[in-house]
């Protein structure tokens, strides 16, 4: 059995907190981006409110 610290980690998109791997993320890892769903949420709200400035 492996130890939390032996497990992959890499930082969430949004927040920049560590995320280590886990079990239900096994399949997609590679393109897990964010901790949780709030900071999805949180970040898809920053883009839309970022997209909505431009004139045109």
């Amino acid at each position: 059995m492996k130890r939390k610290g032996d497990l992959p980690q890499k930082p969430c998109k949004h927040c920049g907190r560590p995320m280590v791997w886990r079990k239900r993320w096994r399949a997609n890892w590679d393109v897990v981006l964010y901790c949780s769903d709030r900071c999805q949420a949180e970040a898809k709200r920053e883009r839309a409110a970022a997209g909505n400035g431009k004139p045109g």
